[in-house]
């Protein structure tokens, strides 16, 4: 799932045709002295997200430092592993459809971008797997099975037909294979979610959690189109959910951490510098939270590509089909 307010600077570049993508700013002047692992995450920094003041000094992410050096040393491609991606917003009122649209075309070129960018200054380069997690909390968010493997079947062949050769994926597919997937769901819940008494005691004690906890909430009352009960019912069920579907993403976040040991971990989610993991942001929005699958691509007239709420789109723009297909909004001339 993914979610404070904060204006993104990532730009994007002036279309050169239909494919055009997020460019990856160029890197400050290099400075001779500074080590493989800075020059690698000062290609980040511009792109981190955090609900919070932010940091452009490298000192400021010793984790991400010391997980990058772990393959450096090594002479190898630095992993990258982003859990997201996990399904359109089960509310039509958000977004265009559940298939992956130009909101994921233009994030997945832009992290590829970003990959063939660290390659200038290491030559191994580095790879990002894409860790689509809808399937751990689809019954939760109420997104039924068969729209969360159509849209990762639809991420797939984006990635190959798009040529992102740095970009690969990873799902319950790799870890229970043709299992059912209440089956799969209950088997990764077992074996790494905290309880939600835990998750209760942590919301109420660190600020952290509280934001997320409240994101989540927010997330899952928008998210609801057909209920009939009141408002306030409404919260409190998706109260409730809320603590599930942060459970489940973090025994998610868990057995990647697992599968994957020595990955530097990145979050759709805001980070403070300094946090076990580092947020990124995939596309402009005024909303740190604000992702492809919640929201819908505004392209202005110059060509830059936001991230906003459907009504704005469709109140500010003309929509562009791709292969027959809602794809985004153009603003009008």
């Amino acid at each position: 799932m993914s979610h404070a307010t904060m204006t993104s600077p990532a730009s994007v570049a002036p279309p050169s045709g239909p494919a055009a993508a997020p460019a990856v700013a160029p890197a400050a002047p290099a400075d001779p002295a500074a080590s493989v692992e800075a020059r690698i995450l000062r290609l980040l920094l511009p792109y981190h997200r955090t609900a919070g003041p932010g940091s452009a000094d490298p000192a400021d992410f010793p984790e991400q430092l010391r997980r990058i050096r772990q393959f450096t040393d090594a002479g190898e491609p630095v992993l990258f592993t982003l859990p997201g991606f996990p399904c359109k917003s089960p509310n039509p009122a958000k977004v265009l459809g559940h298939l992956p649209d130009e909101g994921e075309r233009l994030s997945l070129a832009f992290l590829d971008r970003l990959c063939s960018r660290i390659g200038e200054v290491y030559a191994p380069g580095a790879r990002i797997l894409i860790c689509s997690d809808g399937h751990i909390f689809g019954d939760l968010i109420h997104v039924p099975d068969e729209h969360i493997d159509a849209y990762g079947d639809a991420l797939r062949d984006l990635i190959a037909g798009e040529g992102l050769a740095h970009l690969g994926t990873f799902d319950l597919r790799d870890v229970h294979g043709d299992l059912g997937h209440d089956t799969k769901r209950r088997l990764v819940t077992e074996a790494y979610a905290p309880s939600v008494e835990a998750l209760r005691a942590l919301v109420r004690s660190d600020e952290e959690a509280a934001r997320l906890y409240r994101g989540i909430t927010r997330f899952l009352v928008e998210d609801t189109a057909d209920f009939d009960g009141t408002r306030s019912a409404l919260q409190r069920a998706c109260r409730i959910r809320a603590y599930g579907v942060i459970a489940r993403s973090r025994a998610w976040g868990d057995l990647i951490a697992d599968c994957h040991p020595r990955s530097v971990r990145l979050s759709i989610h805001p980070q403070r510098p300094g946090a076990e993991k580092f947020g990124i942001r995939l596309l402009d929005a005024a909303d740190a939270w604000a992702t492809p699958w919640h929201a819908v691509v505004l392209r202005g007239r110059g060509g830059e590509a936001r991230l906003v709420h459907r009504a704005e789109a469709e109140s500010r723009g003309r929509l562009v089909l791709r292969a027959g297909r809602p794809s985004h909004y153009e603003e009008r001339g």
